[in-house]
């Protein structure tokens, strides 16, 4: 009879003891996968919020290559308009004068030719061919020196890329920029796209020189005028 109580009582205490393990283990698990649950939110926030940066990120691209673009087109259309608004150099605008002068003095010479005798006609026949081939030599004369251009890259500073521009501008001589002024300055500064870089580098000193043809003393003020360091 004892035994059997023993047993039973062992059998008790078993249950109890295998509950109160289960209810721990239990306690545990339960613990284990509230933690599961708020770490798979946790993931789907974060990759929530990942796929909005990364919205965020393609739209600043897009806005970055929409500027670049932008800037580099704003530079080309500023120099297009200078190009339209820049007045004809004063070289070209007297060589155009003197060719209309040509043209109408042979007109002029004419007319008085009309009134004269019939003994005269012949005279004046033969002197108008003479006056028209001398003014057509005078008013060729001013043309072909305008259009006679320097070698700009000689200057310091000028290179290929500013000797382009410069010639867009009808510059092509050192006597032009010799006689700029500081409006003409600031203009060819705001086409070539750099500020105070004329007034450094004096472009207006080398080129006084040059359009003087004083080699000498260009040689002893800028030595380094036509090497690798030019420009």
């Amino acid at each position: 009879m004892s035994t059997f109580f023993y047993m039973l009582l062992a059998f008790v205490v078993g249950i109890l003891v295998g509950w109160f393990i289960w209810g721990r283990l239990r306690g545990e698990l339960d613990s284990l996968r509230g933690d599961l649950d708020r770490t798979r939110s946790e993931r789907d926030r974060l990759r929530a919020d990942s796929d909005r940066l990364e919205g965020e990120l393609d739209a600043c691209g897009r806005a970055r290559a929409d500027l670049e673009s932008r800037l580099r087109n704003a530079p080309a259309a500023k120099a297009g308009a200078d190009k339209v608004a820049t007045p004809a150099p004063a070289a070209l605008a007297s060589t155009s004068a003197a060719a209309t002068s040509a043209a109408a003095k042979p007109a002029a010479a004419k007319k008085p030719a009309a009134t004269k005798t019939a003994a005269a006609k012949p005279a004046a026949k033969a002197a108008a061919p003479k006056k028209a081939a001398a003014s057509a030599k005078k008013a060729a004369t001013p043309k072909a020196a305008a259009t006679k251009a320097d070698n700009l890259r000689r200057l310091i500073g000028i290179g290929p890329v500013n000797e382009r521009l410069l010639k867009g501008q009808g510059v092509t001589t050192y006597t032009q920029i010799a006689a700029w002024t500081d409006a003409d300055v600031k203009r060819i500064e705001e086409v070539l796209n750099f500020d105070g870089r004329i007034a450094r580098e004096k472009w207006i000193e080398q080129a006084k020189l040059l359009a003087a043809g004083d080699e000498a003393e260009f040689a002893r003020q800028f030595p380094t005028a036509g090497t690798a360091s030019n420009t």
